[in-house]
């Protein structure tokens, strides 16, 4: 049987970025109980009156992390993407910073609203029935079943919330196994 080709959101999929997502916010002053994850950052930043720019110049794309087991599961990995609600700017630098190279990489300012993976499998010309989006939200796997793509629920982020019927993978290692079965 020959592997899906893989799809990633970044935040909290790839990389563990909470810390890196809530540091821009504490210092320009929100309260840390207004802050939630998972959204377009422009969006996010007009809900609670921020320019993005000042966000932006706040966050350190040093200190989000790949997640334990990712970097050789991307290592190995064919052709593989990102779809993404993060900001170019940051996403870029650190896709840069970790020397991945994934085919393409869509972040928020290719959307006209939150992320959505049929432009991009399009693009591609990738069959939505090859594909396996991993998230860790329930966006990205609402996002998978508009694109009709297999969602895997990354695990591995301990802020995931499973669902019945849901795929979900425990560490990166278990991966590429569990989609091939």
């Amino acid at each position: 049987m020959t592997v899906p080709r893989l799809v990633f959101d970044l935040d909290g999929t790839l990389l563990d970025s909470d810390s890196a997502l809530r540091h821009p916010f504490l210092a320009l002053g929100v309260p840390e109980e207004d802050i939630t994850y998972g959204h377009v950052i422009a969006e996010e930043c007009r809900r609670l009156g921020l320019g993005l720019d000042d966000y932006l110049d706040h966050y350190d794309p040093h200190e989000a992390q790949p997640f334990p087991g990712v970097e050789a599961l991307v290592v190995g990995l064919g052709p593989w993407a990102i779809c993404s609600n993060k900001h170019p700017r940051s996403g870029e630098s650190e896709l840069a910073r970790l020397g991945w190279n994934p085919v393409e990489a869509w972040f928020a300012n290719r959307y006209d609203g939150p992320k959505d993976l049929r432009p991009l499998l399009g693009h591609l010309g990738w069959r939505p029935a090859s594909i396996t989006f991993v998230g860790d939200t329930n966006h990205d796997r609402v996002c998978a079943q508009q694109a009709g793509c297999r969602f895997v629920l990354a695990g591995w982020n301990p802020r995931t919330d499973p669902r019945p019927g849901d795929l979900v993978a425990g560490e990166p290692a278990e991966l590429l196994d569990l989609i091939s079965q």
